[in-house]
């Protein structure tokens, strides 16, 4: 990615279930743009999921569910609401990059070389 950042996670998995990284310094590699654009669609997933389950959420909706079901289908429901929350948070905080374009490590943390300002990977 940029110089001594490290690897990127990966929206998906190999299929044992192991996770995958990407290492590159171009954003805009085939498997970069790949990456953002499946990002993308699970949080679209993610959202459209919320909208069918606050649908559901009427007792008439599932009719032979039972109290416990009905509380983990809540639980479930909140936590991927909270989730998706973090996820829109966090990419909304990320700073667009700087044009210096030359990185380095402050204290751990990869950061422009000219500016010093942390950059997130």
């Amino acid at each position: 990615m940029f110089e001594n950042s490290p690897p990127r996670l990966l929206p998906w998995t190999r299929p044992d279930g192991a996770p995958c990284y990407l290492s590159t310094d171009d954003p805009d590699s085939h498997l970069s743009v790949l990456a953002d654009t499946v990002e993308a669609e699970l949080l679209a997933a993610a959202e459209a999921l919320l909208d069918e389950l606050d649908e559901a959420e009427a007792p008439s909706a599932v009719p032979d569910a039972g109290p416990q079901e009905r509380c983990r289908t809540a639980a479930l429901r909140n936590a991927l609401r909270d989730v998706l929350r973090i996820a829109v948070s966090r990419g909304g905080r990320l700073p667009g990059p700087c044009d210096h374009g030359a990185t380095r490590l402050c204290e751990g943390r990869t950061c422009c070389r000219a500016c010093r300002r942390q950059i997130y990977l």
